[in-house]
């Protein structure tokens, strides 16, 4: 099993910091050289306190649960002999309390719209390729979060 590597860097400079006030700004660094700014959600503290420029941990825990959906499925599509030119996921999450009254991402639902060339599958083809990539999806398994697949195909 491999170990996955991120480094993540935020500097106080000459902000006061025990009023909490202080700026969540912060970025993330990954071994292939890109670096993302990344922020607490605005929604969860107030700009300017955040920025809403930056990749919140929300917004990064959905777009991670998408990617690996779709890196699934364009795998388990190419096996089935089918040529996806796009795939286009704008998907969304919600939070939601646990029985301690924590937050936590509850539900996540994927929308992907996906077009091919040549043979386009049928319905049922297309949920069972996303049921597959769902079954295979690492970052699946390491939530509690339900995720839903509402696919269309053009």
């Amino acid at each position: 099993m491999g170990v996955y590597e991120a480094k993540v860097v935020w500097n106080r400079g000459d902000q006061p910091f025990l009023d909490k006030r202080y700026s969540r700004a912060h970025s993330w660094s990954f071994d292939g050289g890109a670096v993302v700014p990344g922020s607490s959600a605005p929604s969860s503290v107030p700009v300017p306190m955040s920025d809403p420029a930056g990749v919140d941990p929300e917004e990064a825990m959905i777009a991670s649960l998408s990617s690996c959906h779709m890196l699934w499925f364009l795998a388990f599509a190419a096996n089935a002999g089918l040529v996806v030119d796009t795939y286009v996921d704008e998907a969304s999450g919600k939070m939601g309390k646990d029985d301690d009254g924590k937050r936590y991402l509850a539900e996540v639902t994927l929308r992907p719209f996906i077009s091919f060339t040549g043979r386009e599958p049928d319905q049922a083809e297309i949920d069972a390729l996303h049921h597959q990539a769902h079954d295979h999806c690492e970052m699946a398994h390491s939530v509690r979060a339900t995720i839903t697949v509402e696919a269309t195909i053009g």
